[in-house]
């Protein structure tokens, strides 16, 4: 299965370039200058990955992201930006990105990140289902979804990958550079940041259960702690 990606750029030599390397990736891709382009075509076609760049005219590309997370918060959002302020980051972060990706950008890096991100997703050969009990919590990972006393929460990818890597792994201590290995595919600073914002998500998530806790192992990782009888 090809995967359909929405590609969000106005630099006009940089999108050409970024286009024709993905497309010989045999990707397929869909390219908007603007963000309002890119509003109608979210609501008019159906997506595996969007990679957006921040500063767009009509519409921004945090903008963008936030519309696209009102009605899909599974697929994969990349930002390309200019910017390299962590507020910028993580602000993006807190939308429903997945990554961001700093100009100048290596066509390489770009490209493993996209693949990164769609082995992660149906696209690429997807997992038997898999639930798993997490005190009064059940995590449907295919389905990316959290229930708890009947209610249920849509989890994006990530969410629901980090989460289930807990879940396999109750009360042990889970190293970090092993976490963004296994979750985002490498590890470096900024993906460290990444995954200090996820782990706030799961925490909020999970606050509703006394029983489980995400530990912080100082200089090592991170441990979900389980009560024992409440697994």
């Amino acid at each position: 299965m090809k995967a359909h990606i929405l590609y969000v750029e106005d630099d006009e030599s940089l999108s050409f370039v970024t286009r024709d390397n993905l497309e010989l990736q045999g990707y397929e891709i869909t390219h908007c200058t603007d963000g309002k382009a890119a509003l109608e075509k979210v609501h008019e076609q159906d997506f595996d990955l969007c990679i957006l760049d921040v500063m767009l005219p009509e519409v921004d590309g945090f903008t963008v992201a936030r519309e696209i997370r009102r009605y899909d918060t599974e697929i994969p959002i990349l930002f390309l930006t200019a910017k390299s302020l962590k507020e910028d980051r993580l602000h993006g972060l807190r939308l429903g990105a997945d990554d961001y990706i700093t100009k100048p950008f290596s066509i390489e890096e770009l490209i493993l990140k996209v693949e990164v991100f769609l082995r992660r997703s149906k696209i690429s050969a997807p997992r038997s289902p898999g639930r798993f009990r997490l005190g009064g919590f059940e995590l449907d990972h295919e389905n990316l979804t959290l229930t708890h006393d009947n209610e249920s929460l849509q989890l994006t990818q990530k969410e629901a990958d980090l989460l289930k890597l807990f879940a396999e792994s109750p009360n042990q201590v889970l190293k970090r550079s092993d976490i963004l290995k296994q979750v985002w595919g490498d590890d470096d600073y900024f993906l460290g940041r990444s995954l200090d914002v996820f782990i706030s998500r799961l925490r909020k998530y999970l606050r509703a259960d006394e029983s489980l806790k995400v530990e912080n192992i100082h200089g090592v990782g991170f441990r979900l702690r389980v009560e024992e009888g409440e697994e």
